[in-house]
């Protein structure tokens, strides 16, 4: 059952070859700058299908609910000869404020999560640089990720694309959300989840959440959680990781 799983999230992951990318992460682009190379998937054995920001040579990060949802998860992306890599994750850190349960109590969570890798990425991976400030209200950003190109077609995801949104918040003291206004035609969508949301290149905020317009979930509101404020939580597990593979003389 677990195998059978993970073969149609692999399956769901791919893009065909040919596939028109019109709407691509809903009415954007496949994107091959920086931030793709900073960027990886995460599968999920119940099928789930999420992106993710490098962050360390070994680490990545992504969404809570990508890593929080099922039993196993795989680091996925494609190697130099073509053919699909999935990496059991060595380790995993979920943010403590996360909330799984946040919207339907109405409440806040920090939806971050880091996995560790058993060992460094291929050289054509870097890492992102994570911002510490955040942008203001009419700021223009980058929202990227290998989710869906058409909402409802699975096969549509494994491509990475880009499109240009506009902060809507925060415009106040938040130093959580991002809110990203695509009026109905612009946005993340499912897969996209775990993906950099980013200014100059600089990743501000990981994607969270998305919604469309009537019954779309696309297209409509793009949600992130704030890297900048949660640095300390980002440096502090990266770093222990790193000091505890130093003195395992890995």
């Amino acid at each position: 059952m677990i195998k059978r799983l993970w073969r149609l999230a692999l399956a769901g992951s791919l893009a065909l070859a040919g596939i028109p990318t019109a709407q691509a992460i809903v009415g954007g682009a496949d994107e091959e700058g920086p931030l793709s190379r900073a960027s990886v998937m995460v599968l999920s054995s119940n099928g789930g299908v999420c992106s993710a920001v490098v962050v360390a040579p070994d680490v990545v990060l992504t969404a809570a609910h990508c890593v929080t949802g099922a039993d196993q998860h795989r680091v996925h992306f494609r190697g130099s000869d073509g053919e699909p890599v999935l990496i059991v994750p060595a380790a995993k850190a979920v943010h403590p404020g996360f909330d799984a349960k946040a919207i339907e109590k109405r409440t806040r969570s920090i939806d971050l999560a880091l996995l560790r890798l058993p060992a460094p990425l291929p050289a054509r991976f870097t890492s992102a640089t994570l911002a510490s400030d955040r942008p203001m209200k009419g700021a223009p950003v980058t929202v990227s990720g290998y989710g869906l190109s058409r909402e409802g077609e699975a096969k549509t995801t494994g491509t990475f694309r880009a499109a240009a949104l506009t902060v809507i918040e925060p415009y106040g003291p938040s130093q959580i959300l991002l809110w990203l206004d695509g009026k109905g035609a612009v946005g993340a969508c499912q897969g996209d989840s775990g993906g950099p949301i980013a200014v100059g290149g600089e990743v501000v905020a990981i994607t969270s959440w998305s919604t469309g317009a009537k019954a779309a979930r696309c297209g409509g509101l793009t949600q992130g959680i704030l890297v900048g404020a949660q640095r300390a939580w980002i440096d502090r597990v990266v770093g222990g990781w790193q000091r505890a593979a130093r003195w395992s003389g890995n």
